[in-house]
């Protein structure tokens, strides 16, 4: 039975008989021998291979090019070269499928441009192997974090009648066979639906049942939008908690972006110092100050008074009652406070109809957790528990109340107080990272114009 790459190089001592499989990166031939530089994607190093041109298999060694697969066989020995432990003299080679000159992932830097357009290939280059482990044990330790608090796993409806923001930037389903997308004909449900913006509505009605409940699936937004930040299709956390107010909703959201910065240096070290090479300079040291110190909160009045106040030129306006641009919120980050930021109690005209109403009548309890290098990476708030209130919400925000009759059940059968947050996952892996492009942290990224795979 093979072994994993990344397990032989930790070996702690030799091995007279493993089994390695994996893809050639290089191939170097010498008189009498040739070195093959062997990954399975296991971990970002490369296992040399020495294989004698008198080894079983060795025939094959022409068409052992760049990208080709083989499954080796032979002694896991100290190697003499500097810079590796280990090496496998091979006592067997297999040729599993070779790869012609048209490989495109050669020995060369390649754009990550470039490589978006081979995103079939592109994670057996270095950068998306690494970026595509630390997702894996990033969402590994988003289940731990909130298992080890007692939340509830659920899974929330991906198909949904339900808009959760209200801004109507949704992808419409119909069946294939409809024959227009407008009219009975093309509503598979009976009525129009949606792929989902956010699972929250739904998952408030658990945690009125379940008390702490979190989901983590995909979400999609139909935002005409290009940017770094933005894709069609994400994948969302959403934790909701019974019996909790915007006080709690912080201090669960501070205390998540912690234990993932501080997971990442503890679990994600061999790729974490590839990122601090080749893609962020900064990002160990980034994740460290979020690590150490603690967040400041302040409310939404005085960070716009403070940015009012700081005499630097933004690309965008700074006023009360406008969304704060991530320029905005990486100064309070990393040149005012020196720290983490929350900022809570939002104008209630710039925020969906579900947050509860502040009793100055102007503001929802809201908040948004901000980060250096990126801005914000949660967006919370304590839910509006009222009936009445809730009602006139959604007539303010221009919804109609009959279209949200379950939500609002929630509120007439033993209604309490309750708050949660969103994080979109590939925005906190860009953070975790360093990497600076929406696309280059999910595996096949859905932009406008873009569905190729």
């Amino acid at each position: 039975m093979r072994t994993l790459i990344k397990h032989l190089l930790a070996a702690a001592e030799p091995r007279e008989r493993v089994e390695a499989a994996g893809w050639v990166r290089t191939r170097r031939d010498a008189k009498g021998f040739s070195f093959l530089e062997l990954n399975d994607g296991s971990c970002l190093g490369n296992l040399q291979v020495v294989v004698d041109t008198g080894t079983p298999g060795a025939e094959h060694l022409p068409h052992l090019t760049t990208g080709a697969s083989v499954i080796v066989e032979g002694a896991l020995v100290a190697s003499p070269a500097a810079g590796q432990k280990w090496e496998l003299r091979a006592t067997g080679i297999r040729l599993l499928g070779g790869a012609d000159a048209s490989y495109p992932l050669q020995k060369k830097g390649h754009t990550p441009e470039f490589l978006r357009t081979i995103a079939h290939l592109r994670p057996r280059s270095n950068l998306f192997g690494a970026v595509f482990r630390t997702r894996s044990r990033l969402a590994y330790a988003v289940h731990e974090f909130f298992r080890d608090r007692d939340f509830v796993y659920v899974h929330t409806p991906i198909i949904t009648a339900s808009d959760c923001e209200g801004a109507g930037e949704m992808f419409r389903v119909t069946s294939t066979g409809a024959k227009s997308g407008e009219g009975p004909a093309a509503e598979f449900f009976g009525r129009p639906t949606y792929l989902t913006v956010s699972g929250q509505l739904e998952a408030e009605t658990l945690a009125c049942a379940l008390s702490n409940v979190y989901t983590f699936g995909p979400t999609f937004r139909a935002e005409n939008s290009n940017t770094a930040r933005h894709a069609a299709e994400f994948w969302m956390i959403e934790p909701e908690m019974a019996f909790c107010d915007l006080q709690g909703d912080m201090d669960l959201g501070e205390a998540f972006i912690k234990a993932m910065a501080r997971y990442t240096l503890e679990h994600c070290a061999e790729d974490m110092t590839f990122f601090a090479r080749f893609v962020d300079k900064t990002v160990v040291e980034r994740l460290q100050f979020v690590v150490d110190r603690p967040f400041q909160r302040i409310p939404y009045a005085e960070a716009v008074r403070i940015l009012e106040a700081s005499g630097q030129t933004f690309e965008y306006p700074v006023s009360y009652g406008l969304n704060l641009q991530s320029e905005h919120e990486r100064y309070l980050t990393e040149c005012h406070f020196k720290a983490p930021v929350t900022v809570y109690d939002y104008p209630r005209d710039i925020k969906p109809f579900y947050m509860r109403l502040n009793e100055d009548g102007r503001t929802v309890t809201a908040m948004d957790v901000l980060v250096p290098g990126i801005g914000e990476v949660i967006g919370g708030a304590q839910r509006e528990e009222r009936l009445d209130v809730l009602e006139q919400s959604l007539r303010f925000h221009k919804l109609r109340p009959e279209d949200y009759w379950w939500y609002l059940d929630l509120r007439r059968y033993g209604s309490v107080p309750h708050a949660g947050f969103g994080l979109g996952f590939e925005r906190l892996l860009m953070f975790l990272t360093g990497v600076g492009n929406i696309r280059d942290v999910i595996p096949f990224a859905r932009t406008p114009g873009n569905a190729d795979f």
